[in-house]
């Protein structure tokens, strides 16, 4: 019997240890020493939803529901460059190309909305705070601001007026993840205009009430680098 009980305990030895051995299984570091240059060099492409904040006197558009700015898609590409301090803070920059097209609609020219479709150069400068690397990913916030200068608008009859300069708060979150050929990072960025866009139009109309417009974006961007 003594045996017996040996030999169980035995096999629940082994048992112990292979399911130990199963959960700690080797991981092998992509780019250990990356983080040692202080540079480094890549591009990003994004994907955007894009609208108006809108400012309005309600006595004069009678509720704040008679205009609205519906989100409409955009797209993102460009190059970028990090300068790192330290494991920790890190200084993101580049030179994006955006097309965003964005659209006032009003009740009262339900079948005639204004819109602007245009294509923007835009520097964001951010700051980044990194977590920890564990293994090959780590998380990280980021905050600052984004210049903005419209290079082309495409005209047509029902194009609103705007400012072509613009200066905006960002922020967002990301993850890195480490693969054995690039660096891997998607994000979430909010945008919001600091600059008011509205220039009033020759001519009377419901979009003339308005005193103030500014952008608003939300962009899920994918970096490599």
């Amino acid at each position: 019997m003594r045996i017996i009980r040996n030999i169980g305990a035995l096999c629940l030895i082994l048992l112990t240890f292979q399911s130990w051995g199963q959960h700690t299984k080797y991981t092998r570091i992509f780019h250990e020493y990356y983080d040692e240059k202080p540079i480094h060099f890549g591009f990003l492409f994004g994907f955007a939803s894009s609208n108006y904040f809108m400012q309005a006197d309600k006595t004069i558009l009678g509720t704040i529901d008679s205009v609205r700015s519906p989100r409409n898609f955009g797209f993102q590409i460009g190059g970028l460059v990090n300068y790192a301090f330290d494991k920790h803070w890190e200084l993101k920059s580049g030179i994006n190309i955006a097309l965003y097209e964005r659209e006032i609609q009003f009740k009262s020219e339900a079948n005639n909305p204004l819109w602007r479709e245009s294509t923007w150069l835009e520097v964001p400068v951010l700051l980044k705070l990194r977590s920890l690397r564990r293994k090959n990913h780590r998380m990280y916030v980021m905050g600052g601001f984004k210049l903005g200068v419209e290079a082309n608008v495409k005209k047509k009859s029902t194009a609103l007026s705007a400012n072509t300069a613009d200066l905006s708060l960002e922020y967002g979150f990301g993850l890195e993840q480490y693969f054995q050929f690039f660096k891997f990072t998607p994000e979430i960025r909010f945008s919001h205009g600091l600059l008011n866009l509205y220039v009033p139009p020759s001519v009377s109309g419901p979009y003339s009430k308005l005193n103030g417009i500014r952008s608003h974006t939300v962009s899920l961007v994918i970096n490599f680098e």
